[in-house]
């Protein structure tokens, strides 16, 4: 009956493994993997940006690609890239933006909405700034209306 209660061998008894302290890295791989795959769900989903309603044009809808995108809402604000900014700020800045960063494309996405004259400030300082490809992004046109 001593031998079967440990019999002073201690905890470990002759035949049993040594204990070991490793890291179970299969449930940390798993914890990984279903991190990754939410990232890689939401990412998209997130994309929203900046809540603009681009006008509708019978020609090839552009697509900014990755390059600097303007916009501006119809409240007026421009903004570059997500930042927003005033006109007064985006006139006195925008030039040294582009004399630093040196995009490979500069998109405008005006919201329909908006006076043209308007667009046409926003323009005239990209133009300024010594851009002198800039895109101008639109909705496709539907059949329908």
């Amino acid at each position: 009956m001593a031998g079967l209660l440990g019999g002073g061998g201690g905890l470990r008894g002759h035949g049993e493994l040594p204990l070991t302290a490793d890291i179970n890295v299969t449930s940390l791989v798993d914890v990984a993997f279903v991190l990754l795959i939410i990232f890689m769900i939401t990412a998209p989903i997130m994309q929203g940006g900046v809540d603009v309603r681009l006008p509708r044009a019978a020609a090839r809808p552009l697509e900014p690609k990755a390059g600097l995108v303007i916009s501006l809402d119809r409240d007026g604000k421009i903004y570059l890239d997500q930042a927003a900014l005033s006109y007064e700020d985006f006139r006195a800045t925008f030039g040294a933006f582009v004399r630093t960063k040196r995009p490979a494309g500069v998109y405008l996405r005006a919201d329909g909405r908006v006076p043209y004259a308007n667009v046409v400030q926003v323009l005239a300082v990209i133009r300024q700034s010594g851009v002198s490809d800039v895109g101008l992004v639109a909705e496709p046109e539907t059949l329908e209306r």
